[in-house]
């Protein structure tokens, strides 16, 4: 396993262990790519919302909010750590805790409300296709959503100060949390756990819509989840039932296999770790790569098979 110097030679990338400068520069070019990508999209996306009167729905101000919360990864985390990433390991910016603490806030933050918003889009989409209109419309009123983004950041800011050394990379005197801090072991476990019951969650809630989409005679698509009769314009003749269903299915899929790709890597590296051995450090680099990178990916997963954006893109 490495030692504490080889982890402060990598502190500014979370979990690089390596001492390679030539692994620094890349994984601070990805992190470039991926902060300007991000934060161009996530922009983009809440700016189409609140510029178009007609993406102006509850399922889009949860996925507006899902979006300010990647631009907490995106715009504010990772240019930090692709900027210190080129900095030598030895450079006092990278030995001040509370730097790294604010660091690791933002990235907690951002992430725990982007997980958050995952689970109020599914729940918000499965209402709306499962359940009765009236059902849909009492529970989705403008007072209550607003309360349920409101928890979500309460949530995150309740969660973010408990989960310092989680979220923060260590220092030259501080081996990682989990080899030597059972604490922090026990976090990263409840952690995993938690987004565990999440994916359970929201899993059966697009199933659920799969089913239902599969199953009725109603010519609705899943991805474009706004009612109907609401709209103030005549609807496109929707394509044969059957294609149609096909689609909303392969879509529903294809959004679930991302989200897993990009939150169960990390999870079952740190069940591994707590139950049995800690993952290689590559492998762990990687899982929380994969994590971030779902805050730049995010916009694209929920607005490319609306209709509706790709108008107001175009307009």
């Amino acid at each position: 396993m490495p030692n504490a110097s080889s982890w402060s030679a990598s502190s500014p990338l979370l979990l690089l262990w390596e001492d390679s400068s030539g692994t620094r520069i890349f994984l601070s070019l990805l992190y470039a790519v991926l902060a300007i990508s991000g934060t161009l999209s996530n922009v983009m996306v809440i700016y189409l919302v609140f510029s178009f009167k007609k993406l102006q729905t509850t399922s889009n101000a949860f996925i507006v909010n899902g979006c300010a919360a990647d631009l907490s990864v995106c715009a504010l985390w990772m240019p930090q750590e692709a900027v210190l990433g080129l900095l030598p390991p030895n450079s006092s910016a990278l030995r001040s805790a509370e730097y790294r603490l604010l660091r690791g806030g933002l990235l907690g933050l951002g992430l725990t409300v982007s997980l958050a918003s995952h689970l109020l889009v599914a729940f918000n989409r499965y209402v709306l296709i499962t359940k009765l209109p009236s059902v849909y419309q009492a529970l989705y009123q403008r007072r209550h959503t607003g309360c349920m983004i409101g928890l979500s950041w309460a949530l995150a800011l309740l969660l973010v100060p408990l989960l310092p050394g989680l979220w923060t990379p260590g220092s030259a005197q501080q081996p990682p949390p989990w080899q030597t801090d059972g604490n922090s072991r026990y976090t990263a476990l409840l952690l995993a756990l938690a987004v565990l019951g999440q994916t359970a969650l929201l899993l059966h809630c697009y199933l659920g819509i799969v089913r239902r989409v599969r199953g009725s005679a109603k010519r609705v698509s899943v991805l474009n989840f706004h009612l109907l009769h609401q709209l103030p314009f005549p609807a496109a003749p929707p394509p044969p039932r059957r294609a149609q269903r096909r689609l909303s299915s392969v879509s529903v899929l294809l959004l679930c296999c991302v989200f897993l790709l990009g939150t169960q890597p990390l999870v079952w590296v740190s069940l591994l770790g707590f139950f049995l051995r800690p993952a290689p450090p590559a492998l762990q680099a990687a899982s929380w790569l994969l994590l971030c990178s779902l805050s730049a990916l995010n916009p694209l997963l929920y607005t490319w098979r609306s209709e509706e954006f790709r108008r107001a893109a175009r307009s």
